[in-house]
């Protein structure tokens, strides 16, 4: 398996060194400590991971049955959970971010995605139409090779999401996760290769997004995409694979907005509201970091998400109490800070945080940001639309129903939002009017893992979860038979 201290690529079944023997280091985000080395990817590597798909799709690999395939995905669960504490703290280490987090949420999520998709391929049932004089049938053949990138928000989490489905449904696997956070990638493809995946099924390649992921896009022999990310990443990646016609699936960025009526039940709401804008520090995808609040309860409403705000303990990620860990990286606290600083130029009042905690060493090198929330901003300014992916929320006052819908819908993305009320027939008229891949009314982040996930506008293209997965990591065949006169 893969040396202490260094992070090599997975490829045909065996763990290698990058080609041109280049390395990266592995930064811890909460103290500024290199965890270790990591294979810096090039399109030498890439090309050595997809020949050893494309061979895995020939061989043995292309013989096994859906049970088989299935089976696997249940043995690669298994050993998860086996490893669900060294798992946690890896990605503790790696995202900064808290424990807690990463053992409640972020493992036991993927040992779910795989148990999950391994269930529902064996239980996903076929078209059939018959006609006068035939019948069709529906087939569902492997795609081939896919291509799947992943960020670093959610490591272990969204690759499983990915990952599952591509190899219950025959597929080989080329997976390149984030340069921030390879520590469980890497711990994945041992687990794959100890579950018995045949050599070339499962496939990792680490590196920068602009040499091993721009090589894997660019691949002739990649036949589909599966990305999660920024919205300018995104636009690069389809730009790139148009022109070959691979399969394309982007899950891309948002600026969701949290809707609170007047009727909501209003500590419910509050906890909603603040667990919307800093979750994981701010770095979900889903996350609501713009708070639409009825104007004749606004003064009390955010008076109540500051105290909540100011409330919730920031520090060592390792330590069993902490709410909030550090940001991915200095750059991108820099980046964050400076939404903060643009907040104050377009007139924002910043009612609390928005700076960095005196923690002690070695945290005091660590990425931290205390949790912020602004006001007084108007709705179409920058800072509330523009994605920031950090734990800042503006909070916008509206009178009408009207209004509201036409603020939350006033962004170029369209992933998620979240409607409080206690006035059933509004929940539907808004989740109805609101321009948004996905609405949860009265909570938020709840999760079903055969729904739909994904977002219009800029926030992406296509959808994944459950059969949507299976369809994406698929092609259909359609045989039509003629019925014997």
């Amino acid at each position: 398996m893969s040396a202490p201290g260094q992070l090599p690529h997975y490829i045909g079944g065996e763990f290698a060194g990058p080609v041109d023997g280049a390395w990266l280091d592995d930064i811890q985000p909460a103290t500024g400590a290199v965890l270790g080395r990591i294979a810096r990817g090039t399109f030498q590597d890439v090309n050595r991971a997809v020949e050893a798909a494309k061979a895995a799709l020939q061989g043995p690999w292309a013989g096994w049955t859906l049970a088989q395939r299935a089976d696997l995905c249940d043995a690669i669960a298994n050993g998860i959970e086996a490893r669900a504490e060294e798992l946690a703290r890896l990605e503790s280490q790696d995202t900064g971010k808290t424990i807690t987090m990463a053992r409640n949420v972020d493992i036991p999520r993927a040992v779910a995605n795989f148990r999950f998709f391994a269930g529902a391929a064996r239980h996903q049932s076929g078209d059939f139409f018959e006609m006068p004089d035939a019948i069709n049938y529906t087939l569902r053949k492997p795609v081939g090779v896919v291509a799947l990138i992943t960020p670093w928000n959610l490591p272990l989490y969204l690759l499983s999401w990915k990952t599952a489905p591509a190899l219950v449904m025959g597929n080989a696997v080329v997976a390149k996760p984030s340069e921030l956070t390879p520590m469980t990638a890497t711990a994945l493809a041992e687990i794959i290769h100890e579950a018995g995946a045949p050599a070339g099924a499962f496939n990792l390649v680490h590196g920068l997004g602009g040499e091993a992921g721009q090589a894997l896009v660019e691949h002739a022999d990649v036949n589909a995409i599966s990305f999660t990310g920024g919205t300018t990443t995104g636009r690069m990646v389809a730009a790139t694979a148009a022109p070959h016609f691979k399969k394309l699936s982007l899950e891309l960025g948002g600026k969701n907005p949290t809707l609170v009526f007047a009727d909501c039940d209003f500590e419910a709401a509050v906890e909603g509201a603040a667990r919307a804008a800093f979750l994981n520090q701010g770095q979900v995808c889903l996350c609501g970091s713009r708070l639409l609040v009825e104007r004749s309860i606004e003064n009390e409403f955010t008076a109540a998400l500051v105290e909540k705000a100011k409330s919730m303990r920031l520090g060592d990620p390792d330590a069993e109490d902490t709410q909030l860990g550090s940001l991915i990286s200095q750059d991108h606290r820099d980046k964050v800070e400076g939404y903060v600083r643009l907040a104050r130029e377009e007139g924002g009042t910043i009612l609390c945080g928005g700076e960095r905690p005196s923690l002690p060493a070695p945290l005091d090198r660590g990425a931290f940001l205390q949790p912020t929330v602004v006001g007084g901003l108007p709705s179409d300014c920058r800072t509330a639309t523009e994605e920031i992916f950090g734990p800042v929320v503006t909070v916008h006052p509206f009178d009408t129903e009207a209004q509201a819908i036409a603020m939350a819908n006033g962004v170029r993305y369209g992933l998620s939002a979240s409607v409080w009320t206690r006035d059933l027939g509004r929940a539907h008229r808004v989740s109805a009017a609101l321009q948004t891949g996905m609405v949860w009314v009265n909570t938020w982040l709840h999760r079903d893992l055969r729904v739909p996930f994904g977002g219009v506008k800029e926030s992406g293209v296509g959808r994944e979860g459950g059969r949507y997965s299976l369809e994406f990591f698929s092609e259909a065949t359609n045989v039509c038979v003629k019925k014997t006169p």
